[in-house]
């Protein structure tokens, strides 16, 4: 079996490959539409469902991509990863569905649901101080001591490549769309949807939401530069991480812009949608909708596909 690693930026048969690759796996999540929903934003709105997905988040995409391209030899040290949230639970699930080893490096802190839902899967979970430093040499020693494979959460174009199937899906789903909104954190996503949007439909601009609290992404395009987020504070709790230098390339080449939206506009836009979609929406995933909301006259009369990006909600903490 050939390890299919991913050393430029995925072209358009990369995608079609990963899509092929991860379909028996993963849900093809439905694009939902509302007449209120449209009334108010002044647009024709398709919400890609990604908060229906495998883990409840788009990340099952881009872990299953990664985890099923790895060689024999790859397969049977296993994958390790640093996160605390969707990627953890993404990479553990797909490693269970191929029968592999998964070591995931977690801070103390992470969320006790977090952590049983990774070893549900049967993860083995690691853990370590809350910093940055002590999450990657932590994993450091995991991988010099059981020889896995690294998987980075969004700097891989395996991972961009399996995150673009979703945008694939909404583009083969709907009539010419004009304008697909993401979220943005560490931009995997979002580079993956403006890849898609190039290869599949080459007419469709792409743009993002980014909590004002944590603009890095928006301040690195301004500046040309990536500019790390020091202390992000928003209650979109999965957009907290900075760009990384695969997925900013990308963005900086594709995207159009990014709109940055406050915590009490990320609220309003997450109570709209569970109000008249009737949906769980986590506050990440309704970023794109509340940028959508805040920029009416860049959208107006627009046909929109806006990717929900998770519905991983603590219930006895609702914003509203």
């Amino acid at each position: 079996m050939k390890n299919t690693l991913i050393s430029t930026i995925p072209g358009k048969t990369a995608i079609e490959e990963a899509h092929e690759r991860i379909r028996p796996y993963i849900h093809r999540t439905p694009v939902l539409t509302c007449e209120s929903i449209n009334r108010i934003a002044g647009a024709t709105v398709f919400f890609k469902c990604e908060n229906f997905q495998k883990v409840g988040a788009f990340k099952f995409r881009g872990a299953s991509n990664a985890v099923f391209s790895l060689n024999d030899e790859a397969l049977i040290r296993g994958v390790a990863t640093h996160s605390s949230g969707n990627h953890a639970q993404a990479l553990a699930l797909a490693a269970k569905k191929k029968g592999i080893p998964a070591y995931i490096v977690m801070p103390e802190n992470a969320s006790g649901v977090k952590i049983e839902a990774v070893k549900g899967y049967g993860a083995k979970v690691i853990f370590c101080k809350s910093s940055l430093d002590a999450r990657e040499k932590t994993l450091e020693k995991v991988v010099n001591d059981t020889g896995a494979t690294f998987i980075h959460p969004y700097d891989d174009y395996r991972i961009i490549a399996g995150q673009a199937t979703a945008a694939k899906e909404l583009i083969e789903d709907t009539a010419q769309l004009d304008i697909i909104v993401t979220p943005v954190g560490g931009g995997g996503l979002l580079s993956g949807t403006a890849l898609a949007a190039k290869y599949f439909s080459s007419g469709t601009m792409v743009y993002a939401g980014e909590p004002m609290g944590a603009d890095d992404a928006y301040r690195s395009l301004q500046e040309g530069k990536i500019v790390p987020s020091i202390n992000p504070d928003t209650i979109a709790d999965g957009l907290l991480t900075s760009l990384g230098e695969k997925t900013f390339e990308i963005i900086q080449r594709e995207v159009q812009e990014i709109i940055t939206v406050d915590d009490d506009e990320i609220i309003a836009a997450m109570k709209l949608l569970w109000e008249r979609m009737k949906i769980v929406v986590e506050p990440s995933g309704a970023v794109p909708f509340a940028a959508v909301l805040k920029s009416r006259k860049l959208f107006s009369a627009k046909s929109v596909g806006i990717i929900l990006s998770g519905g991983n909600v603590d219930l006895t903490k609702l914003p509203f």
